[in-house]
This record gives structure tokens, sequence and C-alpha cells, in this order.
């Protein structure tokens, strides 16, 4: 079994793997994670893979030296089963990466679109070939509500919760149904472009905001919202020779 740790900007995931089943997710403090061993203690695990958007607290630190198993850190060197034609992967964030990795793992030999919906949004794209060209990285939902309070002296910090109209009535309906119809449409027209291009596409979306899309684009989204940690139990796996 593997036990994936996948520490992100506001929390920490940790999960258990039997080959490529996921067998259970457990959220935890990504500063601490006080959870890791009574998981640990539940499982015959043999080997771990870290990976962390953060510099660990000495807690977290002790937490993961405290492992009796091979624990793999992913970093820009580790080998990957898909081609990265990224300029600077030292930059490149794992999550961006991992999810790529989770998604060619379920359909290989196609163009997809990985839309990752969290802080912020990314796009990235791997062809048929199992090349990664790179993505893009825009505000996530929270990130705009923030920005259009703080960057303004008079609009009030709007929650998603509310009257969602196509067009505003009041200055929280209309900031409300700027931002979420805002990232609808993005989120649309970045499949409708790649589309063109590739007319097979798949699209995978994950992270953790919910959106709500027209029929046509739901057809061909898959959501996934551990994509991300099935990636790196895929990388894990990969890099120890038991695909």
């Amino acid at each position: 079994m593997n036990l994936v740790i996948d520490i992100g900007n506001t929390s920490a995931k940790l999960a258990i793997f039997d080959g490529a089943a996921l067998l259970e997710v457990v959220y935890d403090s990504n500063q601490t994670l006080e959870r890791l061993p009574g998981l640990c203690s539940r499982y015959d695990i043999e080997q771990a893979i870290v990976a962390t958007v953060i510099d660990l607290s000495e807690s977290a630190s002790a937490q993961l030296s405290a492992l009796r198993i091979p624990l793999f850190c992913l970093g820009a060197d580790t080998p990957l089963p898909v081609e990265n034609l990224y300029e600077t992967p030292e930059t490149l964030g794992y999550d961006r990466m991992a999810a790529v990795v989770g998604a060619c793992e379920q359909f290989p030999g196609r163009d997809l679109l990985v839309i990752d919906a969290g802080t912020c949004i990314t796009y990235e794209f791997v062809d048929a070939a199992g090349r990664y060209h790179g993505g893009n990285i825009s505000p996530g939902m929270q990130m705009r509500f923030q920005a259009l309070h703080r960057f303004t002296s008079r609009l009030p910090l709007v929650q998603r919760e509310g009257r969602q109209l196509s067009m505003g009535k009041d200055t929280d309906s209309a900031i409300r149904a700027g931002v979420l119809r805002g990232m609808e449409y993005e989120i649309s027209g970045y499949i409708r472009a790649l589309k063109e291009k590739y007319p097979e596409l798949l699209v995978f979306l994950t992270g953790g905001d919910d959106f709500s899309f027209d029929t046509n684009v739901k057809s061909i989204i898959f959501a996934d919202r551990f994509l991300v940690l099935k990636g790196l139990n895929r990388i894990l796996n990969y890099n120890n020779d038991k695909v």
C-alpha cells in the first residue's frame, strides 16, 4: 500500500492507495500533520510520497521523519511518466504536474485539458503523445471576491452563497454574478479554444470549487476531486517500478 501526502497552502491531504485504488482520504493541518500517525497505524504501508507547496514547519517535519517506511520527496528533477516541456520545471507547482499525470493515467493517448479550481485556477494541456505543453494560472474564486473588496474603497466582501442572477440587481448580486459568471465564461472559453485545435479533447475538472456549466461543456468534463492525489500515487509507483 502507498501513502500519499499532499501539503497545500491551506491544508494537507493524506491518502492511502492499494495499487491504483484510493482507499481513504484524511484532511489534516498543513502545519502539524497530527493525523498522520493514526492513519499509518491502520494500514500496512510499504512506501510514501510527500509533495508540498509550503515550507514545512518543525512539527510537520518531525512527523515525516518519524515514518518507518521509504519516503519519496517530489522535486523538480523527479522522473515523470509524461514529457515535461515547461521551460522552468523548478517553478512548476507539483500539484499542476500531478493533476496532469493523474489525468493521463486514466486516459492515456488522449489530448487533455486539466482545470484545477482552487486558490488559483490553473489550466494545463497535455497532448495525446504524453507531452505536457504548459499551462496558465488565473485567480480563484475567493481571490476574486477578496480583490474586489481590498482594491476598492466601497465594494463589500461578498460570499458565494446568496442570490445568483444573470445580471446583478444590487451590489452584492452584481459582484457575485461578475465573479461566478466570469469564471464560467473563462473556463468555457479555454475549452472552446482548445477544442478548435484538438477536436477530441477531454477535460478534467478538479480542485475545491464547484461550478455550474452549460450542457455542452458538461458533456465533455470529467470531475475528479482527487486527481492530484491519484497523480502523486502514479508518480510514486513510476519511480519505484511498481506500475
